[in-house]
């Protein structure tokens, strides 16, 4: 560089740099509170609200959950099945998007229909079609009772129920028609159009059916009531219903396809969608809030992220954003911050994000829920993210590692495990999550294939970590969301303190399943 050349120091052209650095969830403990003689487990309601509303007018929120968990946008993590299990607990999967739309609107439409106490039959046919048309019928939906109509249709005049049991595969002639093999009308015990849930499973239990159909007073099915079912609500009673009683279940999308793929998936029955990105603070996160919005309408529901800022709050929050989801690199899978330097440390993220979402609702009368997403290594630290301000958070690893996951059961050096892969990775290649605009396709790595110790079914393993989240609550004298955000006092800790808090300067003989998350 030449000496003679005159250069001039603008102070207002420097990068920014925070006075702090950023922490992990895994840095904070939380002190413990005045615990009244009410706080107790069995008063404490984990319902959070997941999209946003005029809260200052006294509005609610269109959709809430009964535990603030929901599963991540991820080919290894959310399917329908998944959909379905997370719905029975109280909260949502968001069903992964890096697939064909007709793929993700299939799982999304099976996971709407699988149950809830009054169903919408799906499955039907009409008596003069043939058993080779049965066969086909169950093979493409899943399910082995079909009603029989007059039309064929969902509400169609009612002449009986065929099921698998009435007929077996390859004994019967070529061309043989439903009539002939069906439970006829005549003989089958029904319910009338605005009998109770109750009374209709009373109705299942006396005659020793599996199904009751539900008719009008003409005799058109309205809908059907399984046994299955009340037995499912009696062991989930936080279960997450829309208002015809199907499950609730979410949907990722990405900043390319999405007005092709929403009308899809709406028309499937989703309830809630998210656009999937590492970074959500850009141009194309607005540009789909808008168009989605202004083309399907402003009930559809779209949260939006990644970011880890008030920026990338605000930004996102002006533009439409129902919710809004925090974390850039902090996935157990996730390689972006050493592949590309960006970032920040989960918890920091979450509280600042959480002071942008206030400082929002004080100048518009707007709350936005945000959704902390990544970061989450044991249990109580989901726990730390409520109370530093989120209202709901978003897991992969955890889920990953159950039966309901919809990736392969392994054994490796003796160990069941299950397969967990990133979105990044070049096994699930999804180059729409990260994509900022140009050539489609992946440039690089930003996820892994890994494993993950397997643990068994979601319903046993969610029980244990609510009952955690819970119980850490009442000894901070919480009984809500809201007010353990109110009333919890977090403390950093020192890297020793982190030592000492779990067990140490012994051998563990028995090392219980629920140690760690």
């Amino acid at each position: 560089m030449r000496g003679d050349l005159n250069f001039t120091f603008k102070e207002d052209i420097m990068a920014y740099y925070y006075d702090e650095p950023s922490h992990t969830f895994g840095e904070y403990l939380l002190i413990p509170g005045y615990t009244s003689a009410d706080c107790i487990p069995e008063h404490v309601s984990l319902r959070t609200p997941v999209t946003r509303f005029n809260k200052k007018a006294g509005e609610e929120s269109d959709l809430y959950m009964n535990i603030p968990m929901v599963s991540a946008v991820m080919q290894s993590v959310s399917d329908d099945k998944m959909a379905v299990a997370l719905a029975q607990e109280g909260g949502i999967s968001f069903i992964y998007g890096s697939q064909t739309i007709e793929a993700q609107a299939a799982m999304v439409a099976r996971a709407k229909s699988y149950k809830a106490g009054f169903v919408t039959s799906d499955s039907n046919i009409r008596p003069d079609q043939t058993l080779e048309e049965v066969i086909q019928l169950i093979q493409k939906t899943g399910h082995s009772t079909i009603a029989v109509t007059a039309d064929g249709t969902s509400h169609g005049k009612l002449e009986g129920i065929i099921t698998e049991r009435d007929f077996r595969v390859d004994h019967f002639p070529a061309g043989s028609k439903v009539r002939d093999y069906m439970i006829p009308f005549k003989d089958m015990i029904t319910g009338q159009d605005g009998i109770s849930l109750s009374d209709a499973n009373d109705l299942i239990w006396k005659h020793k059916v599996n199904q009751l159909p539900i008719i009008d007073k003409n005799g058109n099915l309205v809908s059907l009531v399984f046994r299955k079912d009340f037995d499912s609500a009696a062991n989930h009673p936080n279960e997450l219903h829309d208002s015809k009683h199907r499950y609730i279940v979410g949907a990722g999308i990405n900043t390319r396809d999405y007005m092709q793929r929403v009308p899809a998936l709406l028309d499937a029955g989703v309830d809630v969608l998210c656009l999937d990105s590492s970074e959500g603070y850009s141009e194309w996160q607005a540009r789909a809030l808008h168009d989605i919005h202004d083309k399907f309408g402003k009930n559809v529901k779209v949260g939006a992220g990644n970011v880890v800022d008030r920026d990338g709050f605000m930004f996102l929050a002006e533009n439409g954003a129902d919710f809004v989801k925090i974390g850039i690199g902090g996935g157990s899978i996730c390689i972006t911050r050493e592949q590309k330097g960006i970032g920040r440390g989960q918890a920091t993220a979450t509280i600042e994000v959480a002071k942008a979402r206030d400082e929002y609702y004080q100048k518009t009368g707007i709350y936005v829920p945000i959704c902390s997403d990544g970061g989450i290594v044991h249990d109580y630290h989901i726990t730390l993210a409520l109370a530093m301000g989120a209202d709901f958070v978003m897991l992969g690893r955890y889920f990953a590692r159950f039966d309901e996951s919809p990736s392969n059961k392994v054994i490796i050096n003796g160990n069941y495990m299950k397969e967990y892969w990133g979105e990044g990775s070049s096994r699930a290649r999804n180059w729409q999550r990260y994509d900022l605009g140009g050539k489609a396709g992946m440039s690089f790595e930003e996820g892994v294939d890994s494993y993950v110790p397997y643990a068994g079914h979601l319903h046993d393993n969610v029980a244990i970590t609510i009952s955690k989240v819970v119980h850490t609550m009442c000894n901070c004298g919480a009984l809500t969301i809201p007010e353990l955000q109110e009333k919890a006092k977090i403390t950093l800790v020192s890297a020793v303190t982190v030592q000492e808090s779990g067990a140490h300067d012994v051998t563990v003989k028995n090392a219980s399943v629920s140690y760690k998350s």
